[in-house]
């Protein structure tokens, strides 16, 4: 369809919603200011709007590679925009987040990104922080992740000199073709709590958001699987929060608010942060460390060790345009430079690519895949 004619070109032909007031019946309310609010009105409105730690968006930002300013977006929007629009992020439909293979309603990590953005940007909106820079770190902080969830970082951690921890990898290596800028490329590489903390607040908010969002829903994946039970939830997160994630998730997006507001520090109120902690532990001992996950971790490690040797031997099957490749395949076969970009190939791979890869290339066993693999 082409459209329908008016004073411009019309998706609807009954359309009547307008974006400025009818110019026949004048202005009900004062007129706005002239010209549109673009992204320099819109700079300039960030200091009454944001709160005095906020992080503030620069005309172009703070990237390795110097860019003219868009029109209309910040520098934290077009982050935002590149990262949705990313293959790395695509690919995140196909990774593990607890469950390789994971039934309809289970997260992947995907979901897992989204989720966390939903909570981070609440809490953003809340503290009055940068919320397309929150958006932004919470979209790409786990692009770096390679196929069957954590299991790929011990798989792939003896190649990487620096060792394979996916949030550096992520922000360096999965979204440096982006050229994001630096506050966004920090807040991924140190969103773990195992890193160093994150230089903007919204960073913060990320961490917090994570561990939120994954402690919440892979219970209740796991719930809805039959590993655990409701009851089995530890009686501080009961007693606070319930057995509800929408219950849950506000509580403890509560205690990031009001802890922030009340200490002017991204922090979270100590009887909620103990509940997130029983709650982490809980899932760790009843659905990360329970036989079947630590079988189905073993079986990635084996597949994903097997493909990086066999693709750092064979550097010539690993093409530009190859998922996760990201290096030049003219390299010599076992050297340094065959191993990194084998590494970068498979922790690019999404599962069901890197499984198939093995059975295709390796003539591996499909009966030693993980469970649920239907390679």
């Amino acid at each position: 369809m082409a459209g329908y004619a008016g004073p411009v070109r019309l998706a609807h032909v009954d359309s009547h919603a307008r974006v400025g007031p009818n110019p026949d019946s004048g202005p009900p309310h004062p007129a706005p200011p002239e010209g549109p609010r673009g992204r320099a009105e819109r700079l300039e409105l960030e200091d009454s709007l944001l709160a005095a730690g906020a992080t503030r968006s620069s005309d172009a930002g703070d990237r390795a590679e110097p860019e003219q300013p868009d029109a209309w977006r910040t520098s934290f929007e077009r982050d935002r925009d590149r990262i949705l629009h990313a293959t790395s992020f695509r690919r995140l439909a196909g990774k593990t987040q607890v469950f390789v293979f994971p039934q309809d309603h289970q997260r992947t990590r995907l979901t897992h990104a989204l989720e966390v953005a939903q909570v981070a940007t609440a809490i953003a909106r809340a503290c009055r922080l940068n919320v397309a820079l929150t958006e932004a770190i919470a979209l790409g902080h786990d692009c770096g992740h390679g196929p069957g969830g954590h299991a790929s970082e011990d798989a792939l951690d003896p190649y990487v000199a620096e060792g394979f921890d996916h949030a550096p990898w992520g922000a360096w290596v999965s979204l440096a073709p982006l050229n994001l800028c630096a506050e966004t490329v920090d807040g991924i590489a140190n969103h773990s709590w195992s890193r160093p903390a994150p230089s903007t607040p919204e960073g913060e908010v990320v961490s917090w958001a994570d561990r939120i969002a994954y402690v919440c829903h892979d219970w209740e994946d796991a719930v809805l699987s039959g590993i655990v039970a409701p009851h089995q939830l530890p009686l501080a997160v009961r007693s606070l929060c319930g057995e509800r994630r929408s219950g849950q998730l506000g509580a403890f997006i509560n205690g990031v608010v009001s802890a922030s507001l009340r200490s002017g520090q991204v922090g979270m109120e100590e009887e909620a942060a103990e509940a997130l902690a029983a709650f982490r532990t809980s899932n760790y001992e009843r659905i990360y460390l329970r036989d079947a996950s630590l079988r189905q971790g073993d079986a990635v490690i084996s597949v994903l060790r097997a493909l990086v040797e066999h693709f750092s031997d064979r550097p010539h099957l690993v093409s530009d345009d190859a998922p996760g490749s990201g290096e030049s395949s003219d390299v010599t076969a076992g050297s340094e430079g065959a191993v990194r970009a084998a590494v970068t190939y498979v922790s690019g791979m999404t599962d069901r690519f890197a499984f198939r890869q093995a059975v295709a290339r390796l003539g591996w066993d499909p009966a030693k895949l993980p469970a649920g693999v239907d390679a």
